[in-house]
């Protein structure tokens, strides 16, 4: 079934709508209020570690590729451990995001009012302001996402094909960020030879981009062939903790919560109109989101974001399709009053806009905003500890932390505190090494009972004294993964320290 052209539908090499400036201004706004509440609680336990990683530059990492490190080395040598200087990245990519959903609602033959209201769909999404608060790849992997469908959308409208070399670039800088878009590329090219628009690839522009996008992955490759592969291993784990039936429910009811409840119809709409489209191209960002849903479903049914980037273009063509139908003024507002009442009420749960003691309330809906308090605390307990070890015992100890959040922590914020440099075994803090390997005492740092229980028994199998010194809380009383974990101070190794570090390793 095809969707006949319509007056706002420019067809290909059409004339476009003229690009309404204020999707700029919409941007800037949500770039404004990120900015503004980036001082807040404190750093996330993945910005902490993302740091370490920015101290440690290399072609790639267990758990990611290099660029979100680098921006975050780039960020360290700009303003120091600082969180807006961490945080500008994410929300400039959060304003880039919403212009380019203004940009795919135009390709689509939207004018004014569609891109604003694509716009506004994604500045009020729940999901994009959680993770565009926050300094990680996922700000980048869907900005990234955006970029490729609008290119899509842009081949197919125009016919030009060398906007593929633009998706090349993307698609480069993307897997340099997050494997994910990878899998949407592949979905992609799934869509479109399924959606009869293969002979738009067949061409040198598209093969141009195919090397671009493969000239991008070579350190990661490079750094992956050299340390046994260890990102297969680390999605292999992965999946089995976030993947399988019983997650199933919980990803379709976390797609209806990635966009503000009250455009939650819009990007349905947008679906159908892809899917109804009589260009392929079109058509195939349709079947890629189908094939994407079953595919994130089955294997990380628990990670319900991990689909985010799709809403963007499905918010802009349910914003060409709303204008289409030529709804009125009192249209308008009633959409922009329910829309800003279901943000604001979502606002609680995704952004630090409550006082820290009151985070607790949310905790058990979204982890993040708690996981951002308590550091201080927990680098003043470590250091009461650590300087009340004697001057020798010191010089032979090292500090080890069950998960790299604790870790990144030390080396971040406890330099003014006078501790030295921590060591995990988590994940790339791993491949870091074990500090002193002749260490005869390491002062152990596991999280509460919600992650770990049962350490004290799994530090005896290692040394042959362990004893809590500590119990880790925080004075906002916010039960997050800190909160009742322990501080050990373990003796007598079994072996050498060095020799231990081997079985210390795991990646999750």
């Amino acid at each position: 079934m095809s969707r006949p052209a319509s007056a706002l539908d420019p067809g290909p090499g059409g004339t476009l709508p003229a690009f309404d400036r204020r999707v700029i201004a919409v941007g800037a706004a949500v770039f404004v209020v990120l900015m503004g509440l980036s001082g807040l609680y404190g750093f996330h336990r993945d910005e902490l570690y993302f740091l370490d990683c920015g101290r440690h530059l290399a072609g790639s990492y267990v758990d990611q590729p290099v660029l979100t490190p680098l921006l975050a080395r780039v960020s360290l040598d700009l303003f120091g451990v600082s969180l807006p200087g961490l945080r500008v990245w994410p929300a400039l990519a959060d304003w880039a995001t919403i212009l380019v959903a203004g940009l795919i609602a135009r390709e689509l033959g939207g004018r004014s009012r569609a891109q604003l209201l694509a716009a506004a769909g994604v500045a009020t999404s729940p999901a994009v302001l959680a993770v565009d608060h926050l300094f990680g790849p996922t700000a980048f992997d869907v900005l990234a996402w955006a970029v490729l469908a609008f290119v899509v959308v842009r081949v197919g409208r125009s016919g030009n094909s060398r906007w593929w070399i633009l998706g090349g670039l993307d698609l480069g800088l993307g897997l340099a960020n997050k494997h994910s878009i990878g899998i949407f590329a592949v979905a992609l090219l799934a869509g479109i030879v399924i959606g009869g628009g293969r002979r738009r690839l067949l061409n040198r522009w598209a093969l141009g981009a195919v090397v671009i996008a493969g000239v991008f992955t070579v350190p990661d490759l490079w750094w992956q062939a050299g340390h046994h592969w260890a990102t297969i291993a680390m999605t292999r784990s992965l999946s089995s903790e976030n993947g399988g039936a019983g997650h199933i429910p919980n990803w379709v009811a976390g797609q209806l919560i990635m966009v503000t409840l009250a455009l939650v119809w819009l990007w349905v709409v947008g679906w159908r109109r892809l899917w109804a489209s009589a260009d392929p191209l079109q058509r195939s960002l349709a079947w890629t989101y189908g094939i994407l849903f079953v595919f994130f479903a089955v294997t990380t049914g628990a990670k319900i974001y991990y689909l985010l980037g799709a809403y963007v273009y499905l918010l802009a063509a349910g914003a060409v399709t709303f204008e289409e139908r030529g709804r009125t003024p009192a249209d308008l507002r009633r959409l922009a009053g329910w829309t800003a009442l279901s943000t604001v009420a979502a606002l609680p749960l995704v952004l630090p806009v409550l006082p820290a003691s009151d985070v607790e309330w949310t905790y058990g809906v979204n982890q993040v905003p708690g996981e951002s308090i308590g550091w201080n605390a927990y680098i003043a307990q470590v250091a009461q500890v650590w300087h009340g070890l004697p001057a020798p015992v010191q010089a032979h100890s090292v500090l080890f932390t069950a998960d790299y959040g604790e870790a990144g922590a030390i080396n971040e914020l406890g330099r003014t505190a006078g501790l030295p440099g921590a060591v995990s075994g988590q994940n790339n803090e791993w491949w870091w090494g074990p500090g002193d390997p002749n260490a005869t005492t390491v002062i152990a740092i596991a999280p509460g009972p919600r992650d770990v229980t049962g350490y004290d028994s799994y530090l005896s199998q290692y040394f042959t004294g362990v004893r809590v010194v500590a119990t880790i809380s925080n004075p906002d009383g916010v039960h997050n993964q800190e909160w009742g974990g322990h501080i050990y101070i373990c003796t007598g190794p079994r072996r050498p320290w060095a020799q231990m570090w081997p079985a210390l390793r795991h990646y999750d």
